[in-house]
């Protein structure tokens, strides 16, 4: 706290050549535009120049990337590194996410332009193989997140046993995010003598444990009370329900004029609905969360920076590490769950000395955050009123994703529309099959036509063996077809006890045994009786009222034509030989006895 106390009234009074950066540095920064350090800056540069650890913590916007990157350049730049491997760093920089960590990587390419030096960066969402390729060359500054980094370090693509500087950029959000454990791996393939740089928005009891545990009597840093915002950022609060904010946000954007805002909502359906909601009224928005691929959250923020998006919806993974240069409005759709992330939600705005609003639609629930927001900065948000805004009569759509259903639950309604289909279809079958031209003798009125003294033949040898004694079979009255004169024709036709004549010659077009169409030829029957038919047996498959004689497979009628044999070779019913039961030695005149 000493060396913060001062070197802050230092800060106002030096300008970025007092820093002994090095001409290249100071070339790229005076082509930037900047003259004058921030006091992080100010205060942070010459402590890591000096070559120790350090743990800084300031607002957020207030410059904290360049006052780390410039001087890992200066000093990267001034001890040259011989015989430096590929894919061996020299320094790493690791960020929670991956808008950050191209933010911070962008920041070493501005002013590290001038340098010999390489840069990369590293994080996950896209392909590996491209950043393989990379680290097969010469790399000095590493910018990555701590999960794609352990997937190349478990490939063994990457050495870190090279890095001479370790940047821990927002720290206390990659604790939030739960990379504890991933930066403890990290930590353990790092060779032990480094240097370590400790940034932070906020500082937390978890901060300084990890700071104690990594740091080596590192030098402070706080320019300003922590876990407090910007004094450049308006802040005020809209009470309003739930229901109603959507068409609010879209009122105060029209009202107002906003042409860039930065939403966040808090969940990603949440930020979907939203983005399409403002679409629909003619408000161009798009929506950045964790669902989205890597290649459409770059191309949503490119489009916001370059002003062609009005609103860009986004979740809290674009609450640390978006620089949009003079972004004038912040909406909180919703209230974080976690205090500290309204202080760095609101810090996308009034960056760089520049001035920006935050507006926060608060519903009646929502009212607890608010308290613990104004807790946590120790002052109180304005509350504001709309007075000429009204809501429709129109209900509102719901934010909330629908209940999915049960895994296997459908109430029954797919099954129904499978057995609807199936009638349908069954339906537009039996229509085609009534449409289509019958075979002469299949229809009824064809079947009427025929003239009697045909009809008084009576049924032929091959039917009149089929019926038996007990007449025609049931339902062949009905084959002759089906006419607004059915009832007639199946009476005839029982009368007559006869079958109408097949088309021969045709595979198409024929009647089975019970007056359905078909479109397949029927087996023709076999000539062979079974024997066993009239005397109610049970083999081969036959009834115990005698059977089909056509039941049966080849195999099993052999089966029934082959003779029983037994172990002896006799057959059933034979009677032994007398001289099997004679006693030992006494058949036969006594021969046995001999042999």
């Amino acid at each position: 706290m000493t060396q913060a106390q001062s070197a802050a009234p230092a800060a106002v009074a030096i300008g970025f050549a007092d820093l002994a950066l090095c001409a290249p540095i100071q070339q790229a920064i005076a082509e930037t535009g900047y003259t004058t350090p921030t006091p992080i800056q100010a205060q942070a540069i010459p402590l890591v120049l000096a070559g120790g650890d350090l743990l800084a913590a300031a607002q957020t916007g207030t410059g904290k990337t360049a006052g780390f990157t410039l001087p890992i350049l200066h000093i990267l730049a001034e001890e040259h590194a011989h015989n430096q491997k590929a894919g061996r760093p020299r320094c790493l920089i690791l960020t929670p996410t991956r808008e950050l960590a191209a933010q911070v990587e962008e920041s070493v390419q501005t002013y590290g332009k001038h340098l010999p030096l390489t840069s990369m960066v590293m994080f996950g969402g896209v392909a590996i193989n491209p950043q393989i390729a990379k680290l097969k060359k010469r790399v000095d500054i590493l910018v990555a997140t701590p999960g794609r980094l352990l997937d190349h370090c478990n490939q063994k693509t990457i050495d870190l046993s090279g890095v001479e500087i370790l940047v821990l950029d927002e720290a206390d959000r990659m604790l939030d995010m739960g990379f504890i454990r991933d930066i403890k791996k990290i930590l353990a393939m790092l060779p032990k003598k480094r240097q370590n740089l400790l940034f932070s928005a906020t500082f937390s009891d978890e901060i300084k444990t990890l700071a104690d545990g990594l740091l080596h009597q590192p030098g402070f840093v706080e320019v300003a009370r922590r876990n407090t915002a910007s004094e450049l950022v308006a802040q005020s609060v809209h009470l309003c329900p739930q229901k109603v904010k959507r068409e609010l946000l879209a009122f105060l954007i029209k009202k107002h004029q906003w042409f860039q805002v930065l939403v966040f909502t808090r969940t990603k359906h949440g930020a979907n609905k939203l983005a399409e909601y403002l679409g629909k009224h003619d408000i161009p928005s798009a929506a950045i969360h964790g669902n989205k691929s890597q290649s459409a959250r770059t191309r949503a923020l490119a489009d916001f920076k370059d002003a062609k998006l009005q609103v860009l919806v986004a979740t809290d993974i674009a609450a640390r590490g978006l620089d949009i240069d003079q972004l004038p409005q912040v909406v909180n759709f919703e209230l974080p769950n976690v205090s500290e992330d309204y202080v760095h939600r609101i810090g996308r705005t009034g960056r760089a000395g520049s001035s920006g609003a935050a507006v926060s639609l608060v519903d009646r629930d929502e009212l607890p955050l608010l308290k613990d927001i104004e807790r946590l900065m120790k002052r109180l948000i304005e509350k504001v009123e709309v007075p000429d805004f009204e809501p429709s009569a129109a209900p509102p759509e719901s934010d909330e994703r629908p209940p999915r259903e049960p895994r296997g639950a459908h109430n029954g309604q797919r099954g129904n529309r499978d057995r609807q289909g199936q009638g349908q279809k069954q339906g537009q079958g039996d229509g085609q099959r009534q449409e289509k031209p019958r075979s002469p003798g299949q229809g009824a009125t064809q079947g009427q036509a025929q003239s009697p003294a045909r009809t008084a033949q009576g049924p032929k040898p091959e039917q009149a063996r089929r019926q038996g004694p007990s007449g025609p079979r049931q339902g062949q009255g009905s084959s002759q077809g089906k006419s607004a004169t059915q009832g007639q024709a199946r009476s005839q036709g029982q009368g007559q006890g006869q079958r109408p004549p097949r088309a021969a010659g045709s595979a198409q077009g024929k009647d089975d045994d019970f007056g359905n169409k078909v479109d397949y030829q029927p087996r023709a029957r076999g000539n062979y009786r079974d024997p066993e038919a009239n005397m109610g047996g049970h083999r081969h498959g036959n009834g115990s009222q005698g059977g089909n004689p056509n039941r049966g497979t080849p195999a099993a009628l052999d089966d029934a034509r082959r003779p029983a044999v037994t172990l002896t070779g006799r057959r059933p019913g034979d009677i032994k030989p007398a001289a099997l039961f004679g006693p030992r030695g006494g058949g036969n005149g006594g021969n046995g006895g001999n042999r």
